[in-house]
């Protein structure tokens, strides 16, 4: 006697972001409680304007989301799904984002901007100024900014050393010293 297994095809399962209902992909995309769209609609990447400086001009001074928006990410030590989750989107729209194949909307930036915990400012600071911020952030700290001075007198070498320590010391692993 033989059996007969039905073949399962591999359906997508979504979460209705209105109701919250798990299911599969219907075939209109709709929700089956809510009937509203499955998808969040993710903004058309948008057509590179014409700009007469040049590129490299363009990439130090131009504001830079995609690259805010990783660095910012980075920084919080957030996975792309951790933020696409804090936002209510697929991980797919923060990845074109980073890529610079999407350009958020206004609403779309001050989404990103409250799940990454931020000013929406700092998502439209060019590049150059948000370094700036970092590096007045860290010189702030009166030890950081003590060891900084100090750096151009040292060499490569006993930077090395110098670096060597400060991670045993923080991974609290303990010297031990030769007596001699």
């Amino acid at each position: 006697m033989a059996t007969t297994l039905a073949t399962v095809e591999a359906r997508e399962v979504l979460r209705c972001e209105h109701c919250s209902l798990v299911q599969f992909r219907t075939t209109n995309s709709l929700c089956r409680r809510c009937h509203k769209p499955l998808e969040i609609e993710e903004p058309e990447p948008q057509l590179p304007q014409l700009v007469v400086a040049s590129a490299a001009a363009v990439e130090e001074d131009d504001i830079d989301v995609a690259r805010a928006v990783r660095d910012i990410r980075h920084s919080r030590g957030m996975s792309q799904r951790q933020l696409a989750g804090r936002m209510l989107v697929p991980r797919t729209y923060i990845s074109k984002i980073e890529n610079g194949k999407a350009m958020p909307t206004l609403s779309s930036l001050e989404r990103l901007a409250k799940a990454l915990e931020v000013n929406i400012c700092a998502l439209l600071r060019d590049a150059r100024s948000r370094r700036q911020a970092e590096t007045n952030a860290i010189m702030s700290d009166v030890f950081l900014a003590e060891i900084a001075s100090l750096m151009p007198r040292l060499d490569g070498f006993q930077k090395s050393m110098f670096l060597n320590q400060v991670r045993e010391m923080a991974s609290g692993r303990k010297r031990t010293q030769a007596v001699s």
